[in-house]
């Protein structure tokens, strides 16, 4: 028996370490973990030791003779993998090392956010004693993506968030919620109070299509619809127009399949998990029958990985659909699917035209809601005179290209007549105020998470980046593990070199100063009310939680238990 890693997997390298025979794949020191869809486990060198299986923090991991019918196809994609790339017997097994010197006194970090990349930050430098560590966060719940971006029907993903139990109860951690750096605390605040500041914030805007008629009322930033059903206290007022049988999507990544799901799920399942109440009635009204993704490109480039794109075919009462003539792969695709170091872009391939075929020999049932498929598409123009009517689209052509296949349009255009279009073509970080911003890229300059001057330049001493707002929008929830581990480990070479040897404030100090500047600052205290209002409040209504999505509402829960500072 081989142990199986499947959909949930987070990728963020836990189960490395711990296995004994190194058939955990690709580790954090090879190349391919940087571009990965998920880890597997190589099923001709597995011991069945089980150390991967309680060592997960997501239950991704299951045993070849257990899988779950809807899993099953695990199996075959984790031996794929190592198709492609055959375990190196003389590669060591992964081990990181963080020394960090005891004789230089107490590194005070300050981390500016509170989503994966800053938890994962936190932890990796809490290992060591001589480290007290301050988190901010403008909204008074932390975790970031993990409880705002995750979609709700996929509550494993967000077990992510258990890993951090052990940091939250490190005397040496603390939270300050509902605290917003570049208003109630500057950039010059943190390094008054702190030897080293991580500035982990995310990407919080999208990109946008620059198309005749993108700011009609109707078209919206898939980003907005996602915060939207998952309770973000700055989008819970928002609308979207779910009166029309069709909607469209621009893109075809995760987060696009993340929509189309709830958009066409029955909402009695939704009913289950911790989406927004809002969200939920809304969706309850909804006359979506169909949602149409649109991509560029063709089957093997698409955005999406394979776990998500496979899961759609087990949505109850939702029927996948693609022209079998666009799954077929023109003679570019397959040369440029046998040469790609991606050995899930055959996989895509392949899942495309069993899609198609499957298309193909189904009659349509209109009680099935359906999620479509369009590829070599591009955007050319939101149709409408006041407000959205349609989407106008440009076929393309596959022409070869410096960074691979790219898209290429032809002489011919397809409408599509909704109401509702939903961009999701990638987010991109914002500026933070008294700190240098990468306008090309979207993120703060830097090499290896720390930060330069300006792109290019010199690293700015004390100042660092973990996260999308350092690498990008690239990755799952688990990829920055690696990458705050890797900003971790220059910021205890930085403090070993006495390069960040100064005179700071001191813990207290700093509560004083946020106590002057925001009476309403949370501290972990205060989240664990809220946390624990929101799961009393679910288990009454047989739900994971019901999220407060007000801030007024949460400072409230806290203020009735006397958490505020």
């Amino acid at each position: 028996m081989a142990y199986v890693i499947t959909q949930a997997c987070c990728n963020d390298a836990s189960c490395v370490p711990v296995c004994p025979v190194n058939c955990i794949h690709p580790t954090p020191e090879e190349p391919q973990f940087a571009t990965t869809e998920m880890l597997y486990i190589e099923p001709d060198v597995c011991i069945d030791c089980g150390a991967c299986l309680d060592e997960c923090p997501v239950s991704a991991i299951f045993p070849d003779d257990a899988l779950p019918t809807q899993l099953g196809r695990y199996a075959e994609i984790n031996e794929q993998y190592y198709r492609k790339y055959p375990i190196d017997p003389s590669l060591p097994p992964y081990v990181p090392e963080k020394p960090l010197r005891s004789d230089l006194g107490t590194l005070r970090v300050a981390i500016v956010g509170s989503g994966p990349a800053a938890m994962y930050a936190a932890r990796d430098l809490l290992t060591h004693s001589n480290v007290e560590v301050e988190v901010f966060d403008r909204l008074p719940t932390p975790f970031g993506l993990v409880r705002a971006g995750v979609a709700p029907d996929h509550p494993g993903t967000k077990e992510v968030a258990d890993m951090f139990r052990w940091t939250l109860g490190k005397p040496a951690f603390r939270f300050h919620l509902n605290v917003e750096i570049g208003n109630h605390l500057g950039h010059d605040d943190l390094l008054a109070h702190h030897h080293a500041v991580v500035y982990a914030v995310g990407a919080a805007t999208d990109r946008h299509l620059n198309i005749p008629g993108e700011e009609l009322p109707g078209s919206h930033a898939a980003t907005e619809f996602v915060a939207w059903y998952n309770g973000h206290p700055d989008y819970a007022d928002r609308t979207f127009d779910l009166s029309a049988e069709r909607v469209v999507i621009v893109g075809n990544g995760n987060v696009a399949l993340d929509v189309a799901r709830i958009l066409t799920l029955d909402p009695e399942l939704l009913a289950q998990t911790d989406i927004a109440d809002h969200a939920l009635q809304a969706l309850r009204k909804s006359n979506v029958r169909e949602v149409i993704l649109l991509g560029r490109r063709g089957p093997a480039q698409a955005a999406y990985t394979v776990p998500e794109f496979l899961a759609l075919g087990s949505l109850p009462g939702v029927d996948v659909v693609i022209d079998p003539a666009e799954a077929a792969l023109d003679e570019l695709s397959e040369q440029d699917v046998a040469a790609s170091a991606q050995p899930m872009a055959a996989y895509k391939a392949k899942l495309a035209q069993e899609f198609a075929a499957a298309s193909a020999q189904r009659q349509p049932d209109p009680e099935r809601r359906r999620i479509v498929f369009r590829y070599l598409l591009s955007p050319q123009e939101i149709l409408g005179p006041d407000r959205v009517t349609g989407v106008r689209a440009v076929r393309n052509e596959l022409v070869a290209g410096e960074r691979g296949l790219q898209a290429r349009a032809i002489d011919a255009v397809e409408d599509f007549e909704t109401t509702l279009v939903l961009r999701s073509v990638g987010y991109r970080g914002t500026p933070i105020p008294g700190v240098p911003f990468d306008e090309n890229r979207g993120v703060l300059p830097n090499e290896g998470g720390r930060v330069l001057d300006a792109p290019g330049g010199k690293p700015l001493p004390g100042v660092y980046a973990a996260g999308w707002i350092k690498r990008g929008p690239t990755g799952v929830i688990g990829t920055n593990k690696t990458d705050a581990g890797e900003t971790v480990q220059h910021i205890v070479d930085d403090f070993n070199s006495e390069k960040l040897l100064r005179p700071v404030g001191t813990r207290d100090d700093l509560a004083n100063l946020v106590r002057d500047r925001q009476p309403g600052a949370v501290d972990l205290r205060g989240w664990k009310a809220i946390d624990e209002h929101e799961t009393a409040a679910g288990k009454k209504a047989g739900r994971p939680r019901v999220k407060l999505i007000d801030v007024a509402d949460m400072l409230e829960v806290s203020r009735k238990r006397g958490l505020f500072r």
